[in-house]
């Protein structure tokens, strides 16, 4: 770690005054919605899996899977290196189409790491991808934004940082994401800079990094060895970045530079196809699974041809859509499947998996939205999915970012992060002085065990009402919107920044002086 790094991380942990993921707090925030000052870890998941696919099944994809890739083929597009460097791997290359011979992919995997961890400047935020480990990250990429005025509008470098501060705020979101909203108040062509430093100066949590140009992915880069120096950067991994496929089948030359670059440098890509099946898959489930693994075979093993051991995790992003309207459709049966199945696929492939979120079609934090998101983000945890975009903060298909929902969002992540847990069977879990204390026909409301758990024994949200009908007029008749846009204004308030070394801060400024000034603005 850089010596700025170093010094960042004391001097952040001073200011906490104890270890900021364990103690009474923590467990206290792992029964609540939580709020700012407590933070939980990354969920070690302590249940099941829920598989849809038998041995049988799995290998008929997977069988399916190698047809497409040796006679159908995948485009790489408009990347001369990648078309070389794909003959001089073995595969048959006619024109931008690559035609993998059976097992070629499988092999260049085995040097992908199934687990790894992503470094955050506060070493205490740090998390691991893979194995048993769930990370939550926020709402990813929309260009609007529903603000706390109930004005549908598009985003600016204001909301962003907002979203970033809610986001360090929240105890069950563990990663800063990558772009919480798309700022079009800033130039395109530099406000990757902007927000890669709100990420580093507003929160102390991993984050992700620029994939819109080749250029903006080394800027991404270079950032990042500003706060935890060179050495660090390439010798291990403090960004997880999103790499989709252009599906059907296709890589193009955007995805593929930032690709390169991310992984030239150890950093992580989460190649993931974008799935609106019926459109850019087949309407089957075992249709798409096929194609999705077929993309993620070529695009996940290619990481390795550019450096191998770099991370890769296998993502996908599965939707149906309406056959009336053509729109997206979430939280139907349907794209849970292919999440289920995928996960499968992903293990028996070693790599980690990404998938699912809060993901909803609706156009404001309503009752739809709610089911919606519901059902996504069940079967996303249900599935053991280990890197989590868009857990707080989706509406519209993902092309707004609302801050009602978002809080809304991360009161059900800390939910799932407590069922995750599973059972407690140690002997204050199993209760049997309780049950010996009060026997028949009594209470326990009164006993030892009850005064001794009360306050941490069930999850207690900070958006739901649960109290008598009186007591909820008295207070305004408020709907969980309105106390999701009352906390998120409480929230914003009193927020407050970690500690960023100054010298560490004025490198960032210098560096992203120079870069705007190196180039006219562009807004295209």
């Amino acid at each position: 770690m850089s010596e700025h790094a170093a010094v960042d991380q004391e001097a952040s942990n001073a200011r906490r005054g104890r270890g900021a993921s364990g103690g009474a707090a923590a467990r206290r925030a792992a029964r609540s919605g939580g709020g700012p000052g407590t933070q939980l870890t990354y969920i070690k998941r302590k249940i099941n899996v829920y598989e849809v696919l038998d041995e049988e099944g799995l290998a008929l994809i997977e069988k399916n899977t190698d047809t497409v890739l040796e006679e159908i083929g995948i485009i790489f597009r408009d990347d001369a290196e990648a078309l070389q460097l794909w003959k001089e791997a073995g595969a048959d290359v006619k024109g931008e189409r690559v035609h993998f011979p059976k097992g070629l992919c499988r092999s260049l995997l085995k040097t992908a790491p199934s687990v790894y961890t992503q470094h955050a400047r506060n070493s205490e935020r740090s998390v691991q991808i893979g194995g048993n480990a769930t990370v939550f990250a926020p709402v990813y990429g929309p260009p609007f934004v529903r603000d706390l005025d109930g004005v549908r509008r598009y985003a600016t470098i204001e909301d962003f940082q907002n979203f970033v501060k809610l986001a360090y705020m929240a105890p069950s979101i563990h990663h800063s994401g990558g772009t919480v909203c798309e700022p079009v108040d800033v130039p395109v062509n530099k406000r990757h800079l902007d927000m890669i430093y709100s990420h580093i100066k507003y929160s102390d949590k991993p984050f992700m990094g620029s994939v819109t140009a080749p250029e903006r992915a080394e800027d991404t880069v270079a950032m990042a060895k500003i706060v935890f120096g060179d050495d660090f950067v390439e010798n291990n991994t403090v960004l997880t970045s999103l790499i989709n496929a252009n599906s059907p089948m296709v890589f193009d030359e955007t995805m593929l530079g930032a690709l390169k670059v991310y992984s030239r440098h150890n950093q992580a890509c989460i190649v993931t196809p974008f799935i609106l099946a019926g459109a850019m898959s087949p309407v089957t489930v075992a249709g798409t699974l096929t194609q999705v693994l077929a993309e993620v075979l070529a695009g996940a093993s290619f990481t390795q041809l550019i450096r191998p051991g770099a991370p890769v995790l296998f993502g996908t992003f599965a939707s149906s859509i309406s056959m009336q309207s053509g729109a997206p459709t979430f939280g139907t049966p349907e794209p849970s499947l292919v999440s289920y199945g995928a996960a499968q696929l992903a293990r028996r492939l070693g790599l980690p998996f990404r998938t699912g979120g809060s993901l909803c079609a609706s156009k404001v934090p309503d009752a739809q939205a709610a089911y919606e998101s519901a059902n996504t983000l069940n079967s996303t945890i249900l599935a053991g999915t280990n890197f989590v975009l868009h857990s707080a903060g989706w509406l519209e298909g993902g092309l707004a970012s609302c801050y009602e929902k978002f809080m809304m969002d991360i009161d059900q992540l800390g939910m799932t992060q407590k069922f995750s847990e599973g059972v407690d069977l140690s002997e204050n879990g199993q209760a049997m002085d309780a049950i010996r204390q009060v026997g028949p026909g009594s209470h326990y409301l009164g006993c030892d065990h009850t005064q001794a758990n009360f306050q941490t024994a069930f999850y207690r949200s900070n958006i739901a009402d649960n109290n008598s009908y009186e007591q909820w007029l008295a207070e305004g008749e408020k709907t969980a919107p309105q106390r999701a846009n009352e906390l998120a204004r409480r929230w914003l308030e009193t927020y407050e920044a970690p500690y960023l070394d100054p010298s560490t801060d004025e490198a960032l400024k210098d560096f992203i002086a120079k870069k705007k000034g190196s180039m006219p603005d562009a807004f295209t």
